[in-house]
């Protein structure tokens, strides 16, 4: 005879029930008020006055600012330039990383000899400051776009290279066997069996790499920049002016929002089975 189910399986049965049942905008909701409620806090501390200005502009002087800076620009170049030459200089950065780390990563995966090449390079710069080798793009490369770009590639190129040679030594060897006996071999291999498996992880490295590239990306500005929305924020410190600085924080943060949502949109498009139930 079965076994009764006993009283206390049904609560949790029904909590995991509600619990799956909850509506994905009532978190949304949840998030927006934290946002609201932070942004009051930050209204009434500038408002009673207990940080000065200088530190903590009112949420109405950034306002100005903004407004300001979208009517006017900044030092010669309007705000969509600005932002348009951070994300030029990210983009171009994270694409070569990508097309280029992710290929030899799964190499590396596949072959221990090539990975023992390889990772002592990775290895030994991943660690470092940005900045600690970025004086050295600027001799090698001039103080063009071509070191910023570098200087972002390397960063987001650890990242991605890592995940990818870890990724493909995840993968199960009965799958490889499997497409191996039904006629896969060469580049289709990789293309059709190797590739989609590691894809939910090269994703999420990609999440990863964007995010430390991003974080570069003030760094990038630093020598000779006159565009860039990291280097808007550089520029304003050196003239105290916090307002224009919390505009270009601000946008930083938004823009980098607005690409996270675009990678896992694409995750949950190209890959909706590692979506947890």
């Amino acid at each position: 005879m079965r076994p009764a189910i006993s009283v206390k399986e049904k609560p949790k049965h029904s909590r995991s029930i509600a619990r799956k049942g909850v509506h994905p905008y009532i978190y949304r909701g949840i998030s927006a008020s934290a946002v609201i409620v932070a942004g009051l806090l930050w209204w009434l501390i500038s408002s009673l006055h207990v940080v000065s200005s200088l530190f903590m502009p009112s949420p109405a002087e950034v306002w100005a600012a903004f407004l300001e800076i979208i009517k006017d620009g900044y030092k010669g170049e309007t705000l969509l330039g600005h932002i348009g030459a951070s994300l030029w200089r990210l983009f171009v950065a994270i694409s070569i990383a990508f097309v280029t780390a992710v290929p030899l990563g799964i190499l590396c995966g596949r072959f221990r000899w090539l990975q023992a090449i390889f990772d002592p390079f990775v290895e030994f710069y991943r660690p470092l400051p940005p900045l600690a080798y970025y004086s050295l793009l600027v001799l090698w490369f001039g103080i063009e776009d071509t070191s910023k770009i570098l200087l972002l590639f390397l960063s987001a190129f650890a990242p991605l290279f890592i995940t990818s040679v870890y990724s493909v030594q995840r993968v199960p060897k009965d799958r490889i066997s499997g497409a191996t006996s039904l006629g896969a071999k060469g580049w289709s291999l990789y293309i059709y069996i190797i590739f989609p498996s590691c894809l939910p992880d090269l994703l999420t490295a990609l999440r990863t790499a964007v995010g430390v590239a991003y974080s570069t990306l003030v760094a990038a500005e630093m020598v000779a920049a006159i565009s860039g929305i990291g280097w808007m924020v550089l520029d304003a410190s050196k003239f105290l002016r916090s307002d224009v600085i919390y505009v270009g924080i601000i946008i930083m943060g938004v823009i980098a929002v607005l690409i996270d949502v675009l990678i896992r949109s694409a995750m949950h498009k190209w890959c909706p089975w590692t979506e947890q139930s």
